[in-house]
């Protein structure tokens, strides 16, 4: 009887502590993915995110989990073969599956971003610009996730989104704290400017001193619990590609206006090499702006030859001559075509083709504007062949478009954008933080996961680890005293 006594009492002993003091235990979020095509004039590639299912401030802390680059050119450059612009991704898509867990899969929304080389496409022939963006829809259709629509970004849309890349990445909009064991916002969180160049289009985008003036060029987002009203522009046709096939056609125009057959070109470049493709013919018709006024006469198609003479002064000149500078008459809040700039604010980050003609150069460590300028002219005048034995592995289409393309981002830059001596060294030349890309893809998919419904976190019923210990001890011990007993009475 005392045996079951104890029984009793040690079995309501445990029974207290396996139901007293139970709470609320959260399981770890679970993770979410997503992907994003940057189909840009050029290339195309795929960018896979990740991020928690629990949002902070109601937006996604991302990163990057994998990248791929599209084989072959643009999308764009498929208006004439529709169908192939979607076959050009499934290599990339096949590959980013094998990152996403296959349970996963259906939940990921997956989106496609065209920039300026279907923008431009657009302007052209719309009737292909749709068939190409409804052959990659339906590709991405075929795989098995939740296909968001395939679009064209506005130029505004794709300098704002790689503004929030930047800034995200840069620890600027949120930053987490090990002693806090959270997601804090910096005290003095330094916003950057982001300057992009693309092949077709290039973007500025900062955080004005006051209000911008121009509605067309304003852009206000939330991120992290906070507003931010932004100055963006994009230029299109003033990208590096598209800017040397205009110089190339201004510089036949101005020296061919009554010449026939083929000639050859002093261009911007190194000595003996184009600068501009190795001859023209085809597509640069020669047009001579040649007669009286403002007449215009179509010639034949000539078969012309650029080639370098090592001038970067001439370079220079003729390459402000793509931009209407007296546009903007005495205005000082103003670049060029009279588009409308507030004055520039802070520090700015410069990626895509800024970051990758100024590193070919060696000039992505703060380096002075003189010590740039001076680098620069002693590129353009070597020679091919000192330049071209200096740099065996380089690409021979791209090698000798180094002089012109550093040529234009000055102009670009001080001329345009009104940097100076000063403010020059406030534009640091980047294309990665970490492990994660500078681009637009980023920052688009951390402004959509704003719109992406947090999950709540999964909760069970839990004890504290020092009170389940106990719990267990005791249930343990009655059983074990059970046994004991039921045992006794047996041989009894």
């Amino acid at each position: 009887s005392a045996i079951i006594g104890a029984l009793v009492a040690l079995s309501i002993i445990a029974l207290v502590l396996s139901l007293v003091r139970i709470e609320d235990v959260m399981l770890p979020p679970t993770v979410k993915y997503g992907m994003v095509f940057d189909a840009g004039s050029s290339h195309t590639s795929l960018f896979v995110y990740e991020w928690d299912s629990d949002k902070e401030n109601d937006t996604g802390v991302v990163s990057q989990t994998f990248s791929c680059d599209v084989q072959g050119q643009g999308i764009s450059s498929y208006a004439n073969n529709p169908p192939e612009a979607g076959n050009s991704l499934r290599e990339c898509l096949d590959k980013a599956l094998q990152v996403i867990p296959a349970e996963k899969q259906r939940d990921v929304p997956a989106y496609l971003g065209a920039t300026a080389g279907m923008r431009l496409l657009r302007e052209q022939n719309s009737s292909a610009t749709e068939q190409v963006l409804a052959e990659v829809a339906k590709t991405m259709q075929e795989y098995p996730v939740a296909f968001k629509g395939a679009r064209i970004l506005t130029g505004e849309e794709e300098g704002a989104y790689g503004w929030i890349t930047i800034n995200y990445l840069l620890d600027s909009f949120t930053k987490y704290s090990p002693k806090a064991h959270t997601w804090l916002r910096p005290e003095a969180a330094n916003i950057f400017g982001a300057l992009d160049l693309g092949g077709a289009s290039t973007q500025i985008t900062f955080m004005p001193e006051g209000s911008v003036l121009s509605q067309n060029e304003a852009s206000e987002f939330t991120l992290y619990g906070y507003s931010y009203n932004i100055y963006t522009h994009s230029y299109l046709c003033y990208g590096q590609n598209e800017m040397l096939k205009r110089l190339a056609k201004e510089l036949i125009v101005a020296n061919f206006c009554k010449v026939r057959g083929e000639k050859y070109l002093h261009g911007a470049a190194p000595r003996q090499q184009s600068s501009l493709g190795q001859r023209h013919a085809g597509s640069l018709k020669l047009v001579c702006l040649c007669g009286r006024g403002n007449e215009v006469k179509q010639s034949e198609n000539y078969t012309v030859t650029l080639e370098g003479r090592g001038n970067a002064s001439g370079c220079l000149a003729a390459l402000r001559k793509l931009f209407n500078f007296s546009a903007c008459g005495q205005s000082q809040d103003c670049t060029f075509d009279g588009v409308y700039q507030p004055p520039l604010r802070g520090q700015f980050i410069a990626f895509s083709a800024f970051y990758y003609n100024f590193n070919f150069l060696n000039l992505t460590e703060a380096q002075p504007l003189a010590v740039v300028r001076e680098a620069i002219e002693e590129l353009c005048t070597r020679s091919w062949e000192d330049l071209s034995s200096s740099y065996p592995k380089e690409n021979l289409n791209r090698l000798p478009k180094y002089c012109a393309n550093a040529n234009y981002i000055l102009i670009l830059l001080l001329d345009a954008y009104k940097f100076n001596e000063t403010t020059w060294n406030n534009i640091f030349f980047q294309m990665k933080a970490g492990s994660a890309d500078m681009g637009w893809t980023l920052g688009y998919m951390l402004n959509l996961t704003n719109m992406v419904p947090a999950e709540a976190p999964a909760r069970l019923k839990g004890h504290r680890p020092s009170l389940w210990a106990v719990a267990i001890t005791f249930i343990i011990f009655t059983l074990v005293l059970g046994l004991t007993a039921l045992l006794l009475l047996l041989l009894w």
